[in-house]
């Protein structure tokens, strides 16, 4: 059987087309996801995630959900900046690293990130995991104190099978949704 010139043309210029648009869409969707997933204020979250052990991925998935990077951003509750903290929590971690200065604001990017991720350091060794500190964060230490006392929440003790607030339990499995999904962009 013999195949026109012709036809092998045509089949490879489909090939080099298909090969064209198939590299396009792989390696542009990349770029369409980074910006979607960013890495905004790169050298608090390396320095801050650094000295409190914490993984960058993780830091970049707590802002990317808590703020979608916005500095000036102001929860509902009251909870403000990159990381949301809350003014009580705020002022807790001031005295706890010894910092008197009264013009530190959680609105400064490099402030609210050094608190964010001293406080994260905190709930994870209080509570043994990522996900329990994320739940901390959200829901407040008290409740997930409350929810592991529980056997129907933590048979154990030390893991939730369940989360009782659906909007506690939404925001964790989208934290580490995110956090996977920065690792896999940029890990």
């Amino acid at each position: 059987m013999r195949i026109k010139r012709e036809n092998i043309l045509r089949i490879s210029l489909v090939l080099v087309l298909f090969i064209f648009i198939f590299t396009l869409l792989y390696f542009g969707s990349f770029s369409v996801l980074k910006s979607l997933y960013p890495c905004k204020y790169g050298n608090f979250v390396e320095t801050y995630s650094k000295e409190n052990n914490l993984s960058t991925d993780f830091v970049y998935a707590v802002i990317k959900c808590e703020s979608n990077f916005d500095k000036d951003a102001v929860s509902s509750v009251g909870a403000e900046g990159l990381m949301q903290l809350m003014p009580d929590t705020f002022n807790w971690i001031k005295s706890r690293l010894k910092e008197d200065s009264s013009d530190s604001s959680a609105f400064d990017p490099e402030t609210n990130i050094k608190y964010g991720c001293h406080y994260y350091a905190y709930l994870i060794k209080r509570f043994g995991s990522e996900e329990l500190a994320v739940t901390a964060y959200h829901a407040g230490p008290g409740n997930l104190q409350k929810w592991l006392k529980d056997k129907k929440y933590s048979p154990d003790g030390k893991t939730l099978v369940d989360i009782p607030f659906p909007t506690t339990k939404k925001y964790v499995k989208k934290v580490i949704e995110t956090k996977k999904i920065y690792s896999n962009l940029y890990g």
